[in-house]
């Protein structure tokens, strides 16, 4: 992860995601004393890994030792992947450098020479960040006590290229050439670098991959593994897993000969920046004729991209744009427009930047008064927003750039104003993707598992950088997702991954409830039995035409429920959380989220699970998923649904409430 050194910065000074985790996490603690955490505190999730106070972020160093899968160097180990027995993760940060994300082996035949007694080590490879600088480099650590205890290699850095950008390495063995291969992001370039070591010490340039699919971001955290084709016995191919930041992982699938990874062609493509049709008003490709400059947040032309200690921008159009780091974020100023004749309905441009309604924003002026605003939503990439400007039709106005915020993230980015007929709206890049929800990063897996179990277990954060710190959970923040099984199958469009919740959860069940052959009204309906609390599972599979739709309420009281729903038409399935729950604490919170989901057959298969604060959605088996956060309360517990086209008939239906599995964790 990168984003700590900004949205994080209320909380240290230091860059280094641990170190901001584990000066976050000693505040936490120092809040909440442990006597007071329970584990029933409100939003707390019941079956899902969380810590018991501080953040748990990005998985890391996952691995299967001694009979246990272990999470971020001991934080967390658990026999099923289901129940979690808490531990103390060691940080190996140093005064002068802080440790980030990475991952961990068992170095079974001690090509590193750090076993002992016969005994072979683990080995953590993460990224170090020097904190005077920035600059990262990959280490490594040892542990001979089955990962109780690490030690750093003496002569870390093992691979250091002179970057700010290059982090999160994830290592394997590589048997048929007996060697290790590392994978590991060159955020800025939207890269993956991969590397060779026979002994882990040692690092050998392989090749480069990317950049690929989705580009309107830093890539972080991959992951890398080959996967056997389900239902096609001696078939199979290789998985690069890559998390795209703010907005979460997308995947490549290809051939790995040890050296290069060739992903399969229609992998290869690149979304690049679509403009919507419309009329170019500011662009900057040729300076700011006519602009009028005050104070200094501002340079004289145009940015060509970060500027000097930013980090990297992403997701404009050409070559320029308006970009107030200028002096970094303690510069303030203002940039006023000419003025340009308002001709059609709609204002649309690409913004970035911080969330500082007011201080750091783009306005219109319309008759000296402003009349329209937008801020950014701390990200360091510019995506599309707009504005109805259709009252003011064949009115001249102007546009303003203020930048007088200060703090953190105290800076705005602005490019192409385009007059359209239509807004323009902010949506993903055309990728192949893991998730489509927002709270779905940094996915790694587990590179081991039990001698008899050929599974690939992938585990994610549960939470967005947009307002990670925001959420209003105490006195914890974050968390993972739950397990799941990674597959790779063999569709009419070409080889795609499905995941699916681990089949361990079977373990938590309770009594079902299940109904079938039940007609959907279009009056909402509230279902009954209820459950008594947001802890449960649930599957369904609804029969509807191919111009039907229906919404799902969850988590719902009255007016104020999650609402899932389903377009057969668009094919599109939707979780929209504006209303659930408390959705105040950041403008980037609400919304409404969609994935690519086709009919099969008339038929839509749903598994969701509800864990007091989250929502995880796997349509018709695991094809397309959505991961939110939800924040509802605590007797917002109906369930509900609508038809809103065609005839809607719940074929079957069985809800599991399930067991939590923090009793025992005071």
């Amino acid at each position: 992860m990168k984003r700590f050194n900004v949205i994080l910065a209320e909380l240290i000074s230091a860059v280094g995601l641990l170190a901001a985790t584990s000066a976050y996490s000693q505040q936490a603690s120092r809040r909440y004393p442990p006597g007071e955490v329970t584990y029933q505190e409100k939003y707390r999730p019941q079956y899902h890994l969380t810590s018991p106070r501080g953040p748990l972020f990005d998985p890391t160093a996952l691995v299967y030792v001694d009979g246990r899968y272990q999470v971020n160097k001991g934080i967390a180990s658990s026999e099923d992947l289901v129940h979690w027995r808490l531990g103390r993760a060691q940080n190996l940060s140093t005064d002068s450098v802080g440790e980030m994300s990475g991952s961990a082996v068992i170095d079974s035949f001690n090509t590193s020479g750090f076993g002992s007694n016969g005994e072979p080590p683990m080995v953590a490879i993460y990224s170090g960040l020097r904190r005077k600088d920035g600059r990262q480099f990959q280490n490594i650590a040892y542990s001979r006590d089955k990962g109780k205890t690490w030690a750093n290699y003496q002569n870390n850095p093992v691979i250091d290229i002179g970057s700010t950008e290059f982090r999160d390495p994830q290592v394997f063995w590589y048997a048929r050439e007996k060697k290790w291969v590392m994978v590991v992001a060159l955020a800025a370039e939207r890269k993956v670098r991969f590397y060779s070591s026979p002994n882990l010490k040692e690092w050998h340039f392989l090749s480069d991959f990317g950049p690929f699919g989705a580009v309107n971001g830093v890539w972080e955290c991959p992951d890398f593994f080959p996967l056997d084709v389900t239902d096609s016995p001696g078939v199979y191919k290789w998985v690069l897993e890559v998390s795209v930041q703010p907005i979460g992982g997308q995947y490549f699938i290809g051939d790995f000969d040890g050296s290069v990874f060739a992903p399969d062609a229609e992998f290869k493509k690149t979304s690049g920046i679509e403009l919507p049709e419309g009329e170019l008003v500011f662009d900057f490709e040729k300076g700011l004729t006519g602009w009028k400059k005050e104070g200094e947040a501002f340079s004289a032309s145009p940015a060509r991209g970060s500027l000097p200690r930013q980090n990297a921008v992403l997701g404009y159009a050409g070559e320029y744009l308006i970009n107030s780091f200028y002096p970094g974020d303690k510069g303030t100023g203002k940039l006023t427009s000419p003025e340009f004749l308002i001709n059609r309905p709609f204002l649309n441009f690409m913004i970035g930047g911080g969330l500082h309604p007011a201080t750091a924003c783009v306005n219109l002026i319309v008759d000296n008064k402003v009349v329209r605003t937008q801020t950014g939503t701390e990200t360091e990439a510019l995506y599309w927003a707009g504005w109805d400007v259709s009252s003011w039709k064949a009115r001249k106005a102007k546009v303003e750039i203020i930048d007088n915020e200060t703090g953190p993230f105290g800076h705005i980015m602005i490019d192409h104003f385009m007059l359209a007929d239509k807004l323009a709206r902010k949506s993903r890049e055309n990728a192949f993707w893991l998730d489509y929800g927002p709270d779905f990063y940094a996915v790694r897996s587990w590179v081991n598992g039990p001698a008899q179990d050929h599974r690939r277990v992938s585990v994610a954060w549960l939470g967005s950088w947009l307002y990670a710190t925001k959420v209003p959970s105490a006195p914890w923040k974050g968390g993972h997702t739950f397990p799941r099984e990674v597959e790779l199958v063999n569709t009419p469009d070409g080889f795609r991954i499905r995941q699916n919740p681990v089949r361990e959860i079977e373990t938590l069940r309770r009594e079902a409830v299940h109904l079938e052959n039940l007609q959907v009204s279009n009056r909402s309906t509230v279902l009954d039995p209820r459950v008594a609390a947001n802890v449960y599972e649930m599957i369904a599979e609804i029969e509807l035409p191919g111009n039907g739709k229906f919404e799902l309420g969850l988590c719902g009281k009255k007016e104020n429920k999650t609402v899932v729903s389903y377009n057969a038409a668009e094919g599109l399935l939707s979780v929209d959380r504006s209303k659930s729950g408390d959705v105040s604490f950041s403008p980037s919170f609400p919304g409404i989220y969609s994935a690519p989901v086709k009919l099969k057959s008339g038929l839509l298969k749903l598994h969701i699970l509800i864990d007091q604060s989250s929502i995880e959605v796997f349509a018709n088996n695991g094809e397309s998923n959505l991961t939110c956060q939800l924040f509802p309360g605590p007797d917002a517990t109906e369930i509900s649904w609508k038809a809103i086209a065609g005839k809607v008939k719940i074929k079957n239906l069985t809800i599991w409430p399930l067991n939590g599995i923090w009793r025992n964790e005071r």
